[in-house]
């Protein structure tokens, strides 16, 4: 299925998914990246503020202060996006395309100051190939030549495929998916095209 047909309903389908079906999701999602080794080394991590029954962040943004870490959240700057540090949910108001921000308060962060990034999507394969939403923010920004964080896909299930998502040469892949339902790890990871495992976890 060609990727803007595939983008399409995937929306509808997250768009349509019920509030207690979305905390239910979002919760065990965040439970399953929490336990993530690459999370409990991480000192400086990367969230986004969730839009459109995205999987939400909050549980580990909490966890995360808890633990002492360091937080960044994205803000879109014209055709470009970088990290700003945050001190809590209050840090943030409503900016590019309506979605949360954090407000233009320090320095900017750019990709290689973080240890693990989470990434959203409007898709994921088991290989770590992402569908975004198509203005390529997140991809421009993970070119970063001193990139070293952990990447993670954080999704519904359905929103994880199982027919390879096609790739552009500037498309960025996940070291790690994570779903209400499953972690896949991908084998031999370095943000290339490689084949990936899984391991499943609770449902709902």
């Amino acid at each position: 299925m060609p990727k803007r047909s595939l983008r399409s309903q995937l929306l509808a389908q997250r768009r349509a998914l019920g509030h207690e079906a979305w905390l239910m999701s979002s919760h065990l999602a965040q439970q399953n990246l929490l336990a993530l080794e690459e999370y409990q080394r991480a000192e400086c991590i990367a969230l986004y503020a969730p839009a459109h029954n995205e999987t939400d962040t909050a549980e580990i943004l909490a966890a995360a202060f808890k633990a002492g870490k360091r937080v960044l959240y994205p803000a879109v700057c014209g055709a470009h996006m970088v990290f700003r540090l945050v001190e809590g949910l209050h840090s943030l108001q409503k900016g590019t395309f309506g979605i949360l921000e954090p407000c233009a308060v320090g320095p900017d962060h750019q990709a290689d100051e973080a240890d693990l990034i989470v990434v959203p999507g409007v898709a994921f394969d088991r290989k770590g190939h992402r569908i975004g939403y198509g203005k390529g923010f997140y991809d421009r920004f993970l070119q970063h030549p001193g990139l070293k964080a952990d990447l993670v896909g954080l999704c519904h299930d359905f929103q994880l495929i199982d027919n390879l998502i096609p790739g552009e040469q500037h498309d960025i892949a996940m070291e790690i998916v994570v779903s209400d339902r499953r972690v896949i790890h991908i084998a031999g990871s370095n943000r290339s095209r490689t084949s990936g495992s899984d391991s499943h976890t609770g449902g709902y």
